[in-house]
């Protein structure tokens, strides 16, 4: 089991020298009674620290980004592989910031693999992206047939508790979702000044959310629907299997102590085991 990444010696694309290219990879294999990250190597200011595994058998690991922030002109890609049995769950030990851009634009796709009978759980700290960012965001999930995977996307546009709303730039955000090797399910949104404050979009909230369930079943969208009751601004679906809940709301923590919640309702059933918070987010 490795405890660091290695490092790839093959330079960034990008020419632009003010802008960081990073790309990190992990693979994580069922070894004994616990699962390895068997894979970790990275190019460029992306990283991991040591596994973690506070519930025994699961991995967990936290992404880092030491820039702490990205520009215009980065471009981060992150590939994650569950092999069969693995049970891994990543997340990040704090938010992802995306900074105001003088007209570039910023790109972060992820690629997420999880194989029969494996479990990955991507549960991040929220990406908040300040008035005049333009960030191009790629999510792509491939689940085979028999896999478990939950996963969560927070998005805060602005800066609310300085003051700052989202009146420029944008977030364009793109999921796109294969089981068996068929494409299942495909989503756009385009997030801009125009659509923060209109009552079609976000209404003024600064913090929006979509999280991701498979295999779900009716039972858990009946569960989903009483946790959400009358409050406002939350929904869920069911879609041949998979679960989507949504939110909006004035503040990301809110928003991500719902989606919480949710994780507890389905993880027992989802992954086989009851909810262990990553000792990161205590901090």
């Amino acid at each position: 089991m490795p405890a660091n990444c290695a490092v790839s010696t093959h330079p960034a694309a990008s020419t632009d020298t003010t802008a960081w290219e990073a790309e990190l990879t992990l693979s994580f294999s069922q070894r004994g009674h616990k699962t390895a990250l068997v894979n970790c190597s990275h190019r460029g200011p992306l990283t991991v620290q040591r596994p973690f595994y506070p519930e025994g058998e699961v991995c967990h690991v936290y992404l880092l980004h030491p820039p702490g922030g990205v520009v215009a002109g980065d471009r981060l890609t992150i590939n994650a592989n569950a092999e069969t049995a693995a049970q891994a769950l990543i997340t990040t030990p704090a938010a992802g910031k995306f900074y105001r851009s003088s007209g570039g634009e910023a790109r972060q796709t992820i690629n997420l693999s999880v194989a029969d009978d494996a479990s990955l759980e991507w549960l991040p700290q929220e990406t908040i992206v300040y008035d005049g960012a333009r960030l191009n965001a790629n999510m792509h999930i491939d689940l085979a047939e028999q896999a478990r995977f939950v996963g969560w996307e927070i998005t805060a546009l602005g800066r609310p508790a300085a003051g700052e709303g989202f009146s420029d730039g944008y977030a364009e955000l793109n999921w796109r979702i294969q089981r068996g090797g068929r494409l299942f399910y495909l989503e756009r949104q385009h997030l801009d000044g125009q659509a923060f404050q209109a009552r079609w979009g976000l209404s003024g909230h600064s913090a929006c959310g979509t999280m991701f369930v498979y295999p779900a079943t009716a039972l858990h969208l009946a569960a989903v629907q009483a946790l959400i009751g009358e409050e406002p601004n939350r929904g869920v679906t069911l879609i041949e299997g998979l679960l989507i809940c949504r939110g909006l709301d004035r503040r990301a923590d809110l928003l991500k102590g719902f989606f919480e919640r949710v994780w507890g309702l389905v993880r027992g059933d989802v992954v086989g085991r009851e909810v262990c918070a990553p000792r990161i987010w205590a901090t």
